[in-house]
């Protein structure tokens, strides 16, 4: 019985979709006085590839704290993290 129970729970297990992690790095603004943000931000995964999907998820999360989004550059998965967090400081993952 307990084989059974073991062999349906990895059946199971093995058919659900596995978390996907995609990011997105953009810029964005805030005027008076003028300051320029660069940053990093997870996005769903059905923004990566999607420039303007991932926009529309980060424009409002921005804006929550003044911020303008003025583009996003890429979005990519969890290999590119490393080579963007230094330029991202304090914005690596705040948004």
């Amino acid at each position: 019985m307990m084989r059974l129970i073991l062999a349906v729970a990895v059946v199971f297990g093995l058919a659900l979709p596995a978390a996907a992690e995609c990011y997105a790095d953009y810029k964005a603004k805030q005027d008076d006085p003028l300051r320029l943000q660069y940053g990093v931000a997870q996005v769903s995964d059905g923004a990566c590839g999607n420039k303007k999907a991932a926009a529309s998820e980060l424009a409002p999360r921005l804006a929550a704290d003044g911020w303008t989004l003025l583009n996003v550059l890429s979005t990519f998965g969890p290999e590119g993290l490393g080579e963007r967090k230094g330029r991202a400081g304090e914005n690596f993952l705040r948004y």
